[in-house]
C-alpha cells in the first residue's frame, strides 16, 4: 500500500472536540462568506472609490481570517481531549476508528481504551472454544493501527502483510462465513477512510462545506473556478496533510482491489457513489493522490460496465456525475504513469456503455456536466463523443 511514502517524515495529532471544530468550522464559512462578497465588491467594472463600509467589511474579513488562522493553530498544537465518539460518523458501526491517529502525548490513553475494548469483545462471547467472528476482530485492530501507524515506520508493512494475510486465506478457503467476514469488515473500515482523507487533505472540510457558494459565486474570468483551485493547491505545496492523505489514498486502493478479489466490489460501488465530499476535495488534491482517486474510479467503472453485475442506475448515474471531473481535471499520469494508453481506451467503452444503459433525462446531465468539464480542461481525456453523438441521435427519434 505505502509505495514510496517512507521518504517522507511526518506527524500526527490528536483529533479536536466536536466542538472545537464546530467553532473552526462556522469561523471558515463566514470568512469564505465575507470573501466572496468583498470579491464582488471588487470586480474590475467597479472602478469608484471605496465608501466607509467597504474598508469596514475589509477590515472585517481581514479579522475574520486571522481567528481562522488562530483557531487552526491551537486544533493543531493544543488539541482537546473531549472528542466526540467516531460511531456516530460511520453511520453506527460498532468498529471503533479514529478519524485521525493519536498523538504521542495520548497513546498511553489510547493503548488503555484498546486494550478495555479488546477484552470486552472476548468477554462477551462467554464460550471457550474459537470463533470465526475472531477473525473480524482481528482485521478490524490491523485496519485501527494502519491509521495510527507512520508509513515510514519499519512496522507499518508488517502491519500490511498481516492483514493481507488474513484476508487471502479467507478468501483462499472460500468458506461463506469467511467470506461474509471479509467483506463486512473491509467494507466498515472502507466507510471511514473518505472522511479521513478529507481531514488530511488541507483545508479539505473547507473547500467540502463552501464549493457551492464559491462556484456559484466568483466572477468567472475566462478560467474555471476548478482550475484556479488546482493552481492554488500546487502552489502551496506538498505539506504533512498531502503525505498522510496519500497514504489513506493508498489504504482506500488496497481496500478496493481486496473487496473485488472477494467478490464484494458491491460495498465500494456503493460508498463511492455516495462520497461527493471526497470528489469535491479530490480536485484540489497533489497529483499523486489524485491519481490513486483515478485508478479506485477506473476499477469501479470496469466492475459496474461488467453484464454480469447488477448495478442500481443511482449508483451507476451518481459514479460519473462525481467522478468524471475528476477524470477531466486530473493530471491524468503526465509525472508518472497512472492509467495506460490501452486503459484508458477501456475506460472510455466502460463509461460509454454505463451512460448507455441510463434513461435519457440522467444521460442529458451527464453529457452536459461532461462537455463543461472537458472543454474547460487541458485534457483530451475522457473523450465521450460517442456517447454525446448517441445521446443526440435518441434525441433527434423523439422529436420525429
Amino acid at each position: 500500500m505505502a509505495t514510496e511514502l517512507s521518504t517522507v517524515e511526518y506527524g500526527y495529532k490528536s483529533r479536536p472536540s466536536a466542538l472545537m471544530n464546530s467553532i473552526f468550522m462556522s469561523t471558515v464559512n463566514t470568512a469564505a462568506k465575507t470573501l466572496v462578497a468583498m470579491a464582488s465588491t471588487s470586480r474590475a467594472e467597479h472602478t469608484e472609490k471605496w465608501k466607509p463600509v467597504d474598508h469596514l467589511r475589509f477590515m472585517l474579513m481581514l479579522m475574520t481570517w486571522l481567528t481562522v488562522w488562530v483557531l487552526r493553530v491551537l486544533m493543531d498544537h493544543f488539541p482537546c481531549f473531549l472528542t466526540s465518539s467516531p460511531t456516530n460518523l460511520l453511520g453506527g458501526f460498532s468498529f471503533d476508528l479514529p478519524l485521525l491517529p493519536a498523538s504521542s502525548s495520548s497513546s498511553a490513553l489510547s493503548a488503555s481504551s484498546s486494550s478495555v475494548s479488546a477484552l470486552d469483545l472476548v468477554l462477551h462471547d462467554q464460550f471457550d472454544g474459537p470463533s470465526n467472528e475472531a477473525l473480524g476482530r482481528a482485521l478490524t485492530q490491523i485496519f485501527a493501527l494502519l491509521n495510527e501507524i507512520p508509513a515510514t515506520s519499519r512496522k507499518y508493512q508488517f502491519a500490511v502483510a498481516m492483514a493481507d494475510k488474513i484476508v487471502d486465506e479467507n478468501a483462499r478457503d472460500g468458506h461463506v462465513e469467511l467470506l461474509r467476514i471479509n467483506r463486512v469488515t473491509l467494507g466498515s473500515a472502507f466507510a471511514p477512510w473518505p472522511s479521513r482523507i478529507i481531514q488530511a487533505i488541507p483545508l479539505g472540510s473547507f473547500f467540502v462545506s463552501c464549493v457551492s457558494a464559491i462556484f456559484h459565486s466568483v466572477v468567472n474570468d475566462g478560467t474555471s473556478v476548478l482550475q484556479r483551485r488546482q493552481q492554488l493547491a500546487v502552489a502551496q505545496g506538498e505539506s504533512s496533510g498531502d503525505i498522510v492523505a496519500e497514504k489513506l489514498a493508498q489504504e482506500l486502493l488496497w481496500m478496493t482491489n481486496k473487496l473485488k478479489a472477494c467478490g464484494a466490489v458491491d460495498e465500494a460501488l456503493m460508498q463511492w457513489s455516495f462520497a461527493s465530499g471526497l470528489a469535491s476535495v479530490s480536485l484540489t488534491a497533489t497529483p499523486r493522490v489524485q491519481g490513486l482517486f483515478v485508478k479506485i474510479s477506473a476499477m469501479l467503472f470496469g466492475e459496474v460496465s461488467d453484464k454480469n453485475m447488477e448495478v442500481p442506475v443511482q449508483v451507476k448515474f451518481r459514479l460519473l456525475v462525481l467522478w468524471l471531473p475528476l477524470f477531466c481535471y486530473a493530471g491524468n499520469g503526465f509525472a508518472y504513469p497512472v492509467l495506460t494508453s490501452y486503459e484508458k481506451a477501456e475506460l472510455e467503452r466502460a463509461m460509454d456503455e454505463v451512460i448507455s444503459s441510463l434513461p435519457a433525462i440522467d444521460q442529458e446531465v451527464v453529457l452536459t456536466n461532461w462537455l463543461q468539464d472537458f472543454t474547460m480542461s487541458a485534457s483530451d481525456w475522457p473523450n465521450l463523443q460517442v456517447s454525446y453523438n448517441r445521446w443526440c441521435q435518441s434525441t433527434r427519434q423523439l422529436v420525429t
